[in-house]
């Protein structure tokens, strides 16, 4: 999975875990702190259950099929759709479709901005990084740098199998 060239033009690419980010609105740009991130994800992708204490952070879904979870509520989203993950609400997500997604995530300060700066490292093109299974170590570094930048990780990500019928919906 590529970005187009016009999406990243001038733009900051990172890869962050098995993912692609394009930092379009740095929190540093203006005075909110409002970050506009361009996040390309593969099949599966899913992060831990996490909680960030000082930001919402708000998935809009460009291309592709998301599961959120958010505060033991389940949610389909596909393209076009937008979904809010509260500060202070437990919520992950998984990647449903089979080519991948693509959403922008927006968040308003740094902490979510500042971890994609220090676990990421610089895309050597604009396209998803070779995939790797992460290792117990990366697990742990990933964890400590979250709770650094506000953000708590509370539980495993989704699996493939992990949605439940009788999970009420959000």
């Amino acid at each position: 999975m590529t970005m187009t060239p016009g999406t990243i033009t001038g733009k900051e690419l990172l890869w962050f875990n098995n993912t692609l980010v394009a930092i379009h609105v740095s929190s540093t740009a203006g005075e909110d702190g409002i970050c506009v991130v361009e996040h390309r994800m593969p099949y599966g992708d899913s992060p831990p259950l996490h909680v960030h204490r000082r930001e919402d952070e708000v998935f809009h879904i460009l291309d592709g099929r998301l599961r959120f979870q958010i505060d033991g509520r389940e949610r389909i989203a596909d393209a076009g759709e937008t979904v809010i993950a509260p500060k202070g609400l437990p919520h992950t997500y998984r990647v449903e479709s089979r080519e991948g997604a693509n959403t922008l995530t927006i968040t308003r300060g740094a902490d979510f901005e500042t971890l994609l700066r220090q676990a990421g490292r610089p895309a050597k093109q604009p396209e998803l990084p070779p995939q790797m299974e992460p290792t117990p170590e990366l697990i742990a570094a990933l964890v400590q740098l979250c709770a650094k930048n506000g953000i708590d990780v509370v539980g495993p990500p989704l699996e493939q199998d992990d949605f439940r019928s009788n999970r009420p919906e959000i």
